[in-house]
């Protein structure tokens, strides 16, 4: 067995349980993308069982912090097992659900989630990658569903020096689904879609904008990065007026007109801009128009913590924008899905923004992403999702 040793001092976030070792934590040892290494410290403590990656600046990630433990099948077996079971204690109002969390799961660089009867993967670092084909075969195990889906596609897959895979894995059937969530159904499609096809971390938010909605009465409704409509039908299913839903993706917005349809509701209740947020906002400011609600659900500003000032800089330009928008009583939701910026930072970017546009709220809720993307009280790094819910005084 390999052995990977850390310069003295860097052993201190493995000794808290922290499953990642940095380049720079490394003073000597290398092995194959995927192998397991032992982990050990300047004096040659053991650390952990780790799979070693020679591209990522993330050198390893730790599967076991468990001397006696052995990282082979059975070992992975068990682990993807404990995670499917974790979820059925989940309260979770859904026929689609995440299965592995990667770290958060100790399925570093593994992300499963559940379309229905069919699985779709992430195998996104090179430890994930080298267990393939048994992390498959244990998925499904666990599951006992016979299709699986691989979108190995993302960009973490470059940094691993990984190529992009995609395609049946296990199994073959549609690409085109329909899931079930709280009161409504959603199309998805898990080939073209957008992560694994559908961002069920949003299923909790969805499910409180629509109480909100019918507990205000909210008539005007903006859901902006849109995507394919799942806040624009929890506000119809709420009562809405009306909701115009804003999108830079052509694809996208035919299949958001397509989920209103799909869930009985009138077509003239919805309008859909292909079209830049920002601008249209400055344009909808320029016009004196306001909303009751606003979403504001944008894509991933900031990956990593060195991209947050820039990343801040567009989330309280949005902001601003939308507080200006907001009538007198009416409601923000405001997320930022970055991990590059902190729970602590978003609020205080939001509050800046409602300073710069002379408005002042109510943070009503904090919200994170849905309980079956579990951050752990060892991986912080899991909490990528943030929103606020913030009333208009």
């Amino acid at each position: 067995m390999k052995t990977i040793q850390l310069k003295a001092g860097k052993e201190r976030s493995l000794q808290r349980r922290h499953p990642w070792i940095f380049e720079s934590a490394i003073a000597q040892g290398s092995a194959d993308a995927g192998e397991t290494v032992r982990v050990a410290s300047h004096d040659g403590t053991f650390l952990g069982w780790a799979a070693f990656s020679p591209s990522s600046k993330i050198r390893a990630r730790v599967w076991s912090f468990t001397e006696s433990e052995c990282i082979d099948a059975p070992f992975l077996v068990a682990a993807c097992a404990r995670s499917v079971a974790a979820r059925d204690r989940f309260n979770i109002n859904s026929d689609s659900r995440r299965l592995v969390h990667g770290e958060s799961d100790g399925l570093p660089g593994l992300i499963v989630d559940q379309y229905g009867d069919t699985l779709v993967a992430q195998f996104l670092s090179s430890g994930a990658e080298r267990w393939k084909d048994v992390l498959a075969d244990a998925l499904l195990t666990a599951t006992g569903l016979t299709k699986l889906y691989e979108r190995s596609d993302a960009s973490g897959r470059k940094l691993e020096g990984l190529p992009e895979v995609t395609g049946w894995l296990r199994g073959t059937g549609p690409t085109e689904l329909v899931l079930q969530e709280h009161d409504w159904k959603l199309r998805v499609n898990i080939a073209t879609g957008h992560k694994t096809g559908f961002y069920l971390d949003q299923r909790d938010s969805r499910n409180l904008f629509a109480q909100t909605t019918r507990r205000l009465k909210f008539e005007r409704v903006l859901n902006c990065f849109c995507y394919t409509g799942g806040f624009t039908v929890a506000a119809l299913t709420g009562g809405a007026a009306h909701v115009t839903s804003i999108d830079s993706s052509g694809p996208a917005l035919e299949t958001a007109a397509a989920n209103v349809a799909l869930n009985g509701f009138e077509a003239s209740r919805a309008t859909f801009m292909d079209a830049d947020v920002n601008a249209s906002l400055r344009k909808f400011a320029a016009e004196g128009r306001t909303f009751d609600a606003i979403i504001l659900d944008p894509p991933k500003f900031a990956p990593t913590i060195s991209h947050a000032e820039r990343a801040a800089r567009a989330y309280k330009d949005i902001n601003r924008l939308a507080f200006k928008l907001l009538a007198p009583g009416g409601v923000l939701f405001t997320y930022s899905c970055s991990g590059g910026v902190s729970a602590d930072l978003f609020h205080k970017i939001v509050a800046s923004a409602g300073i710069d546009a002379q408005v002042d709220g109510y943070i009503t809720e904090r919200m994170g992403g849905a309980p079956d993307h579990p951050m752990t009280i060892n991986f912080p790094e899991g909490e990528y999702l943030k929103g606020l819910v913030v009333m208009r005084k």
